[in-house]
């Protein structure tokens, strides 16, 4: 089905059922119209759908696209709205719900980006890739023990989930007994639980506030005292409540989305078994493999952005303003910059290539991507070396799904280990 502006005099709500059922259909579908088009999230106020590769790698990169509106263009400046008024969500929670690096600008961006990105350099992730292996051999032994005898294991609640978040947590500086809150925030984010969300997001509220007090007494060689060391040393101009939404950026960031690549690559692996097979013979194709993978996903959209000026993009003209979402995963699969997109190709991102745009792009792009490769990369090559004969418990369609926009990823990974 072609889509054309006739046909979209509604916008296209990119939390329907229909949309976040099919994501790759629909994207496909959307790039392919012969214009941009609009679209909304849950009712709220509508926004142009940047979907081709050029287009969104534009609005990714270019200045003039904002994380905020200008503060002299009219009209709604929180395109959020309609999603949080659903939720019924409080009102005092909302700006944690917003990744605080890519919710700010100018100044305010480069002051908050440069307290964390010493942290995260490849550098430094470098230097963690023996903790990653050791984690990972742990789990791998756990995750032995409990297939023998052929008996399925959940990989995502044995494998997927725990190696990112160990490591995330560890680097920031949450100790053992708070992370389980810290998932339960992050399950309760992930599914969009109304229900749930407020009260565990106020207890990471809490814990945060008193992770950067005990630091202060007592410091460490983790992120957090680093933090708080930060904010002496430049006289306070980072409060409390800023440090709160770092850490809970870094945290999210940290673990969910390496959680979902981890997952969908061994789906999408055991999917592709020549790929998987160059891989077993030439393990030295893993890192380039890996970003090959975060191509595929499991990123859906990224955060809105708003032009200071009005911008042309594809023939329209968007006022100053007025949103634009653009949709990495429509960009990741469009023909015109990737030859046979959906398939899948080990070898498409020799060099280390980043042309793909999972990670984002410009001055937002995400300052975990290289922990998140490691992590991944020694994950996977563990998994499958530990385990060759790795294959699905279940039937591919019987897979459960999380049917929740943004992400697109599976809610188990039912295995056999042998």
């Amino acid at each position: 089905m072609t889509i054309t502006p006739e046909d979209a005099v509604e916008p296209i709500d990119l939390f329907s059922p229909e949309v976040v059922a099919d994501p790759f259909g629909w994207y496909a579908r959307l790039r392919e119209a012969p214009t941009l088009l609009k679209g909304t999230m849950m009712g709220g106020p509508p926004m142009w759908l940047a979907t081709r590769y050029d287009d969104v790698y534009q609005v990714l990169t270019d200045r003039r696209f904002l994380t905020n509106p200008p503060a002299e263009a009219a009209g709604d400046p929180d395109i959020r709205e309609g999603v949080f008024k659903r939720l019924d969500f409080p009102p005092d929670l909302i700006e944690y719900m917003a990744n605080i690096l890519n919710a700010s600008d100018g100044v305010d961006h480069a002051r908050l980006r440069r307290l964390v990105s010493s942290s995260l350099t490849a550098r430094r992730v470098s230097n963690l890739r023996p903790r990653v292996e050791e984690i990972t051999e742990s789990l791998l032994d756990q995750l032995a023990e409990a297939g023998r005898d052929g008996t399925p294991v959940d990989l995502v609640e044995a494998f997927c989930y725990p190696l990112p978040v160990t490591v995330i947590c560890e680097l920031v500086g949450i100790d053992e007994p708070e992370r389980p809150h810290w998932r339960a925030w992050g399950d309760a984010m992930a599914t969009m639980d109304a229900e749930h969300l407020p009260d565990t997001l106020r207890t990471c509220i809490r814990l945060a506030q008193e992770v950067l007090d005990a630091r202060r007494a007592e410091p460490r060689d983790d992120l957090v005292t680093a933090l708080v060391q930060a904010q002496e040393e430049q006289g306070n101009r980072v409060s409390d409540r800023e440090m709160i939404g770092l850490l809970f950026s870094l945290v999210t960031a940290g673990h969910q989305t390496t959680t979902y690549l981890i997952g969908n690559s061994v789906l999408t692996l055991l999917e592709n078994p020549d790929q998987l097979a160059r891989l077993k013979a030439d393990p030295s194709l893993w890192p380039q493999a890996v970003r090959e993978l975060q191509r595929l996903g499991p990123i859906q959209f990224g955060q809105p952005r708003f032009p200071s000026e009005d911008v042309e993009l594809r023939g329209v003209t968007i006022r100053a303003g007025e949103p634009v979402a653009p949709l990495i995963l429509a960009a990741n699969t469009d023909p015109r910059k990737f030859p046979d997109p959906d398939r899948l190709d080990i070898e498409r991102m020799a060099g280390g290539s980043e042309s793909h745009l999972g990670f984002g792009k410009g001055i937002h792009r995400c300052l975990g991507q290289h922990l998140a490769y490691q992590e991944a990369e020694v994950a996977l090559h563990g998994l499958f070396t530990r385990f060759p004969d790795l294959s699905l418990a279940v039937p591919r369609e019987e897979l459960p799904w999380i049917l929740r926009p943004g992400f697109t990823r599976t809610a188990t990974l039912p295995l056999r280990l042998a």
